[in-house]
């Protein structure tokens, strides 16, 4: 990916895409330095080992409320909360970069001087690893029966890491209780001749956000894809989803 200007980032936490409501976004990572420095040493230099790790999303932009959807209503329902929260530098498409974790809303900030568009701060603190993977599923692609996504060529999991995968559900249209249902398939190679499901996300009938990872048993399969299902009445679904593996 060479460098770039940014221009399309997208934001989504819970069931709602901010993107169009921000103009910056940032993603940090830290891992704590602890001084484990003695007599031997190496040289006379200190000696450091990594502790505990974690991670921090910012968002600003401008102030929008009114919709299950907006910034302000999304962020008085997630203030306190942990839930899943996705970042893309370049958009969103399929295969597109993306950050995500389950993370804690930890504050919003709304308001400004007399004149001024009016803009929001917040802050999401990681409660799992940040992950850096891709995106399985676009959010601007409408769904109304049953499906599979792309093949994404992630890799195998070796034991002690996981699979991870974060849906956002952005909107639910329909009559008789439309209801998605997702799962993330893999298989050890792009036909998915043998699929085997890894993890299943709750039933949705309406806007929400979920992440799961698997227990950290390894995994030889290098092929994972997105596995939706759909049933009710005329029924329409929005959404978002990125897997990777950490």
């Amino acid at each position: 990916m060479p460098k770039r200007i940014l221009l399309d980032c997208r934001l989504f936490t819970g069931g709602a895409d901010l993107s169009g409501a921000s103009n910056k976004v940032e993603v940090s990572a830290e891992t704590e330095d602890k001084d484990v420095t003695n007599y031997r040493s190496p040289q006379g230099w200190k000696e450091i080992l990594g502790g505990l790790s974690s991670a921090v999303i910012t968002g600003e932009g401008q102030w929008e409320a009114g919709d299950p959807g907006k910034v302000d209503n999304v962020s008085w329902a997630e203030l306190g909360a942990v839930g899943a929260w996705t970042v893309c530098p370049t958009d969103s498409i399929v295969g597109a970069l993306a950050y995500f974790t389950r993370a804690l809303r930890a504050d919003y900030t709304l308001g400004e001087a007399v004149g001024e568009v009016a803009p929001w701060k917040g802050t999401a603190k990681s409660s799992w690893p940040l992950v850096r993977g891709q995106i399985g599923h676009p959010p601007g692609t409408a769904r109304t029966a049953s499906g599979t996504g792309t093949g994404l060529q992630i890799g195998a999991v070796a034991a002690g890491r996981r699979l991870y995968a974060a849906l956002h559900v952005l909107s639910v249209a329909g009559t008789g209780t439309p209801t998605l249902t997702v799962a993330i398939e893999s298989d050890d190679a792009s036909g998915f001749a043998s699929a085997t499901t890894r993890l299943t996300f709750d039933a949705a009938t309406a806007a929400g956000g979920q992440i799961l990872r698997t227990d950290g048993t390894a995994i030889t399969d290098t092929w994972y894809r997105a596995n939706w299902t759909i049933s009710g009445t005329s029924p329409s679904f929005l959404f978002a989803l990125a897997l990777g593996v950490a």
